[in-house]
């Protein structure tokens, strides 16, 4: 039977910070109460690609802990890695039309860097489990956000 590795484990070591599963689920469940206050604000709806987010986050964290840490942190440095560029672009889209915006985004980008940035050190920038999930989690997250960003 396959062993579902715990994120506490993965994510804590001599050389980096602990890092909680718990700090993690409050991190996106805080991106999400701000992108539902920032659209109710301006009357928007959630995008298309909302629940399909959920489900696939959810399938690759199911895969990816029965892989064991090193494909726990390689899927995570790829999305990541997806989301911090994508969140890049909407803030230089909106830095001169919508500083709320801008902050919003800003915030959400400073804990997106801090899930990369941790993980990068947990995995390494060229590790078998990067080489072999990143071009299949990268071009799937982009698809999402893509499907998400049409009107």
């Amino acid at each position: 039977m396959a062993k579902v590795v715990d994120v506490d484990q993965l994510f804590s070591g001599a050389d980096t910070r602990a890092y909680s599963r718990y700090e993690f689920r409050e991190h996106e469940r805080g991106h999400r109460s701000l992108f539902e206050a920032e659209l109710r604000r301006r009357g928007e709806l959630r995008c298309r690609s909302y629940w399909l987010c959920g489900a696939g986050g959810f399938a690759l964290g199911m895969m990816t802990g029965f892989l064991g840490r090193g494909a726990i942190a390689a899927t995570t440095v790829a999305v990541e890695r997806v989301v911090l560029r994508h969140l890049e672009h909407q803030i230089d889209q909106l830095r001169l039309i919508d500083p709320a915006a801008v902050e919003a985004i800003g915030k959400i980008a400073g804990e997106e860097r801090l899930h990369h940035d941790r993980a990068v050190a947990c995995s390494g920038p060229d590790s078998a489990w990067q080489r072999l999930l990143s071009p299949v989690v990268s071009a799937s997250t982009e698809a999402v956000i893509w499907l998400g960003m049409r009107a």
